[in-house]
C-alpha cells in the first residue's frame, strides 16, 4: 500500500507538503494539490483518516433524476441508501454531478480530496464523462442500471429486465393479447438494451410474433408517447408494454386523445410503479421494482466491495401489480404501416441481429 512518504519521492516535495495536499491545507498552491492527489490515485493511496468511523462518508452521485419529492424516482433509492449506511455509521452526501462537473474534476481524485471511501451512481448514461473512468477505477463504485465489463471495483445494481418483461408479456398473453408493443426508454442507454433485448427474447419465449417496427426507442417521459402511439394503433397492436410509468401515463392520454378506451380497446402497462401508477384513470398494471430496497441493495454492494469482495451484478427480482389498464384482448385490424424510425431495426441494428443469431443457435 502506498504512502505518504511515496507520494513525495515521486514529486520531490516534503511529506509535510503531501499531508497538506491530502489534508485540505490552504499554503499550497491548486496545481500543487492536484498533481499531489494525482499521485496518490495513481499510487493507490489509501487516506487511513477517511476508514476512521468518525471520518466514513459515502457519496450518492445523481444526474438526470429527479430525487427531492416523494413522488419522484431518485427519492426512495436515497432513503433506502440512507437508512442501511446510516446504521453502519456511514455519513452520506448527495452530489449533483453534471457533464460540466463531470469534464472539470476526475473521479477518483475528486473522491480522494473530499475523503469519500465509495461512490453510488443514479441516471448517468453510457455517454457521461466519468464513464470512461470507471473502466479503470479502484474505487468501490455501484452504478444503478449501468454495467461496467471486467472491473472487480465496479458492480451494477437493479432489477432482473429479463424477468420484468417475461412477467408484463406472460400476463398480456394469459388475457389472449399477441400483437403487443413496446415503447422503450431513451437509446444509448444500457438498461433500455437490456430491456429491448429482454422484450425480444420474452415474445419469443411466449411464442408471439415478433415486429421490431413496434419495438421502439422513446424517452423516459410522458410525451414520448405522442410520437409512436399513432403509428401503433395503425398497426393495430392490442397491447402497450412501456418503458416506465411516466411513457404510460402518455400512452394512456395518448390513446384516449385518439378515440381509444383503455383498457377495452388498448391495454397498457407500466414499469416502476411509481406513486403516479395508482392515480391514473384507469390506475395502472405496472412491474414493481422496489425503489428503497434498490438503495439498500446499492449501499450493501459498495460494502461489499469495500470489504473487498467482488460484486458483478445485483439485481433485485420485479413484481408484477395488476390493476385496471389491462383486459381480455379485443382483436383489431390494422389501417396502415408506417414507417418507424425509432425502431430497434433502426436505433439498434446490432442488438437486433445479436437476437435473431441466438434464435438459430
Amino acid at each position: 500500500m502506498a504512502t505518504m512518504r511515496d507520494i513525495a519521492q515521486r514529486l520531490g516535495v516534503s511529506v509535510g507538503t503531501v499531508s497538506k495536499g491530502l489534508n485540505g491545507g490552504t499554503d499550497i498552491s491548486e496545481e500543487l494539490r492536484r498533481s499531489i492527489l494525482d499521485t496518490a490515485v495513481e499510487l493507490g493511496y489509501t487516506n487511513r483518516r477517511s476508514q476512521k468511523e468518525e471520518h466514513r462518508k459515502l457519496a450518492v452521485f445523481i444526474e438526470n433524476m429527479d430525487y427531492q419529492n416523494v413522488e419522484d424516482f431518485g427519492y426512495e433509492i436515497i432513503l433506502g441508501f440512507k437508512t442501511a449506511a446510516n446504521r453502519d455509521h456511514w455519513a452520506v452526501d448527495i452530489i449533483e454531478a453534471d457533464r460540466d462537473f463531470q469534464n472539470r474534476e476526475k473521479y477518483e481524485t475528486w473522491m480522494l480530496q473530499k475523503g469519500y471511501s465509495a461512490g453510488f451512481f443514479l441516471g448517468f448514461s453510457l455517454e457521461d464523462p466519468w464513464i470512461e473512468q470507471f473502466h479503470e477505477t479502484s474505487m468501490p463504485t455501484a452504478l444503478l442500471d449501468n454495467y461496467i465489463l471486467l472491473n472487480p471495483h465496479v458492480a451494477m445494481v437493479g432489477t432482473d429486465s429479463e424477468e420484468a418483461m417475461d412477467l408484463a408479456i406472460g400476463h398480456l398473453r394469459s388475457l389472449g393479447h399477441e400483437k403487443i408493443a413496446f415503447l422503450n426508454g431513451s437509446a444509448h442507454s444500457y438498461i433500455s438494451d437490456q430491456r429491448m433485448i429482454s422484450y425480444l427474447s420474452s415474445m419469443a419465449r411466449h411464442h408471439l410474433h415478433i415486429d421490431p417496427s413496434i419495438a421502439v426507442y422513446g424517452y423516459y417521459v410522458a410525451e414520448a408517447a405522442g410520437y409512436h402511439v399513432p403509428g401503433f394503433l395503425q398497426k393495430g397492436v392490442t397491447a402497450i408494454l412501456c418503458g416506465n410509468d411516466r411513457i404510460a401515463e402518455g400512452v394512456i392520454r395518448c390513446c384516449k386523445a385518439s378515440g381509444y378506451s383503455v383498457p377495452e380497446d388498448i391495454s397498457v402497462v407500466g414499469f416502476d410503479d411509481i406513486p403516479l401508477a395508482q392515480r391514473l384513470d384507469p390506475p395502472l398494471t405496472t412491474i414493481r421494482q422496489s425503489r428503497s430496497e434498490l438503495g439498500r441493495c446499492g449501499y450493501y454492494t459498495l460494502y461489499s466491495m469495500i470489504s473487498g469482495v467482488a460484486v458483478s451484478r445485483n439485481l433485485l427480482r420485479p413484481s408484477l401489480v395488476v390493476r385496471e389498464t389491462t383486459t381480455i384482448a379485443r382483436p383489431r385490424i390494422a389501417t396502415g404501416h408506417p414507417e418507424e424510425k425509432d425502431s430497434v431495426l433502426s436505433v439498434n441494428p446490432d442488438l437486433y441481429k445479436s437476437f435473431a443469431i441466438q434464435r438459430t443457435l
